[in-house]
């Protein structure tokens, strides 16, 4: 398993990469200019405390054991995962305000993780801090470091980015996807161990993700939409760092995965059937 520790940070570099040529400085300061402290408030509120708070609920709801608990509480303190695709932005979502929301969520991770750890470590009696420094070097290497690389070449070669950066998603999210289901292969004794109602709360916090979202009055539906897809886009890569290197939480593992198989399908369901798939289709029969 010694090529997935370098294959799967390849495939986010190719990820971020492919994000950056898309991402202009000028693009990524106007979007946040263009939110109120109303929205930016929403966007705390939804992206940092809703999740690791519905986790905490759902684990004791369904009385799972400390380190599902962990895992699951971990997923959720954890936003911004690199999996967002192009072909998103013909389901009427916003890519350019998807790769803002990336950037904004990793500059607060060496901020509100190490605080929402610690708080929910005192509810479990237990004293935990996470210091921000690692995480902020993890940031600066896994997607501040590969963003930069693709707005300089979007910037330097415009052309040339246009044609290349179709073929690094596509490459990026086959090896992210390969790598996956191969971690998720390896783990299947350990995953045949996951209680069902585990499965069942890591679903639920994607839908829950998604839902925090809409609970806000953002300027338009577009904007909603895109957030929505976003928060359920939890970071689950980080989540496992944390687990093994901070938490040493072996069992919190088989339930950050179980949240892996969960939000894709989350994603899914919600680009299909959701209100801006009934916007795409409204679009494409005024258009016929």
């Amino acid at each position: 398993m010694k090529a997935m520790q370098y294959l799967l940070p390849a495939a986010v570099f190719l990820l971020m990469i492919s994000v950056g040529m898309s991402l202009r400085l000028t693009g990524l300061i106007a979007n946040w200019r263009s939110m109120t402290r109303y929205m930016w408030l929403s966007l705390v509120i939804a992206t940092f405390i809703v999740p690791p708070g519905l986790a905490l609920l759902m684990a004791n709801l369904f009385r799972l054991p400390l380190g599902e608990t962990a895992g699951l509480f971990l997923v959720g303190v954890a936003p911004g995962a690199p999996l967002l695709t192009r072909n998103l932005a013909r389901r009427g979502f916003d890519m350019h305000l998807a790769a803002s929301y990336q950037v904004w969520a990793a500059l607060m991770v060496p901020i509100m993780i190490p605080l929402l750890v610690m708080a929910g470590g005192k509810l479990y009696g237990r004293d935990i801090w996470i210091p921000p420094l690692p995480l902020l070097k993890q940031i600066i290497e896994k997607q501040f470091l590969p963003l930069a690389v693709g707005m300089v070449i979007g910037w330097i070669a415009p052309k040339i980015s246009q044609r290349s950066q179709p073929i690094l998603n596509v490459a990026g999210n086959v090896v992210l996807t390969v790598m996956i289901v191969a971690v998720l292969f390896k783990m299947r004794s350990e995953l045949e161990s996951v209680s069902p109602l585990a499965a069942v709360a890591a679903l639920l916090l994607a839908v829950g993700s998604i839902a925090a979202m809409r609970l806000f009055p953002f300027k338009t539906a577009s904007i909603r939409e895109t957030f929505a897809i976003c928060n359920a886009n939890r970071h689950v890569g980080l989540a496992l760092l944390i687990s093994g290197q901070f938490l040493h939480a072996r069992h919190a593992l088989p339930v950050v995965a179980c949240y892996a198989i969960a939000a894709p399908l989350t994603m899914f369901a919600y680009i299909k059937l959701g209100p801006a798939r009934k916007r795409v289709v409204s679009a494409e029969s005024a258009n016929s």
